[in-house]
């Protein structure tokens, strides 16, 4: 009966012989001349030489000599050429990521250098360094009370070789805190130093895990702690509420600048609100918009709301299909006139009667009396109306035909302007007292006398 491996048992020879591989390479590999180690509660970190003859890994604990002390730190990576840790970087990438991490405002070191790796004497003596700091804590508390501070303690972090102890402290304003510094070196035995702190640091030293499940990133790889605006929360946040937004320092949260970039490249490709935008279902206005996935949210000008792609947006002002239901769209087009034919001006409408009295006058013409009028072709547009002079006076007109003297037409004239202020029923009896009555011959009398300057009386007869 043939055996046959399982593939399990495939998979962990293979991890063997890997690892038996990556031993005999190590064996193979000189001890590190330079080692990048992370050491304090900032995590601050600092490449330094090492002339020891061992070949520690990433994640060892060394012994180091930094600007503050000798205290404990832990390996990160080698930058020398052949190495011995297999995850080695040059030192070349190493600078590459400090200045794309934050340039001068970078927390490295390189005065110092490292000692030995840590034996287990070494970190016991740290382990029970670690177990005084609570009541250095309290002792430097109760001097704070003493001497009225606005000051708060955070953490005190002594050094492995008990030469010094750091604390670290937050205040609103700077503070002169000189006495307390020697009163605190006296009590404690050993030289002391004080540090002030902002929020964000003192999340680093005292927080944990953040609400996304991981250490936060302050205390895991972030060093440099830059200000967070608040236009990033508005931009990739759909709520301002502080709680969802806000971190362990209440500050607002750093991982806000991760993506800061991005989306702005993603919003300068979106319209903007209440903009006209054409759509393949007609024209509308952007009412909101999404960065992420790229949509605009278009309400038509029917009234209907939907959600477009970028992709899909033109300019406004395309021409429509023509609706049936639009009476201005279904007028039938006019039948082209024939050049032949010549054009007849249609005379306007001047009433209430339309184009067909204007049509039957445009027939008829005006055809005028015999006295003088002219006449019209039928069709042709009539002329239009002279206005009429106002008559002469009365009194003129009789001076003139009657052949008066100057003498009395001075006469009436001086007491037509006499009688004129009175009112006007005076003047109507006037003129009617005036008027003759008219003889069968056709003379005429004016005013009780002949045309011919005699004055008869009303008894006289009529010359026949």
């Amino acid at each position: 009966m043939p055996i046959h491996p399982l593939p399990q048992f495939e998979e962990d020879l293979k991890l063997a012989d890997q690892e038996r591989e990556d031993r005999e390479a190590y064996e193979k590999l000189n001890a590190p001349s330079t080692i990048v180690v992370r050491f304090g509660y900032l995590r601050m970190v600092g490449e330094f030489p090492y002339t020891g003859d061992a070949k520690p890994g990433c994640g060892s604990k060394l012994v180091v000599r930094t600007h503050r002390g000798t205290e404990l730190c832990e390996m990160l990576t080698s930058t020398c050429r052949n190495a011995g840790c297999a995850k080695s970087v040059t030192r070349k990438e190493m600078l590459d990521y400090i200045e794309n991490s934050g340039g001068k405002q970078y927390p490295f070191y390189d005065q110092g250098r490292v000692l030995r790796i840590a034996t287990g004497d070494d970190l016991n003596e740290m382990t029970r360094l670690e177990q005084k700091k609570n009541e250095y804590k309290l002792i430097a508390k109760q001097m704070i009370e003493q001497a009225s501070l606005s000051m708060k303690i955070i953490e005190a972090e002594p050094m492995l070789g008990g030469d010094r102890v750091v604390f670290y402290f937050s205040a609103e304003d700077r503070i002169d805190f000189r006495d307390l510094v020697r009163d605190l070196q006296s009590a404690i035995g050993t030289k002391a130093e004080l540090r002030q702190i902002g929020a964000r640091d003192e999340a680093r030293i005292t927080a944990d895990y953040e609400r996304c499940g991981q250490y936060c990133c302050c205390k895991s790889f972030l060093k440099v702690l830059k200000p967070v605006s608040m236009k990033s929360a508005k931009i990739q946040k759909a709520t301002l509420d502080p709680l969802k937004i806000s971190g362990r320092c209440g500050r607002l949260m750093c991982c806000l600048r991760y993506e800061d970039e991005t989306y702005d490249e993603l919003r300068k490709n979106l319209p903007h609100r209440k903009s006209r935008v054409g759509t393949p279902d007609g024209d509308g206005m952007v009412v909101s918009t999404q960065i992420l996935t790229q949509l605009a949210l278009v309400r038509l000008d029917s009234g209907i709301e939907i959600a477009v792609p970028i992709e899909n947006l033109t300019e406004p002002g395309l021409e429509k299909a023509p609706d049936p239901r639009d009476v201005r769209t279904n007028r039938t087009p006019r039948a082209p006139e024939s050049r032949d034919e010549p054009r007849t001006k249609k005379p306007r409408s001047r009433g209430p009667q339309g184009s067909a009295g204007d049509e039957q006058a445009g027939k008829q013409g005006s055809n005028k009396t015999a006295s003088g009028a002219e006449t019209t072709e039928p069709g042709a547009q009539p002329k239009k109306k002279r206005r009429k002079r106002k008559p002469r006076s009365r009194s003129s007109e009789q001076a003139a035909g009657q052949g008066t003297t100057g003498s009395e037409t001075a006469e009436r004239s001086q007491e037509s302007s006499a009688e004129g202020s009175s009112a006007p029923k005076k003047k109507r009896r006037r003129r009617k007292r005036n008027r003759g009555p008219r003889s069968d011959g056709g003379n005429e009398t004016t005013g009780g006398q002949d045309t011919n300057g005699g004055d008869p009386g009303p008894d006289s007869p009529t010359q026949g």
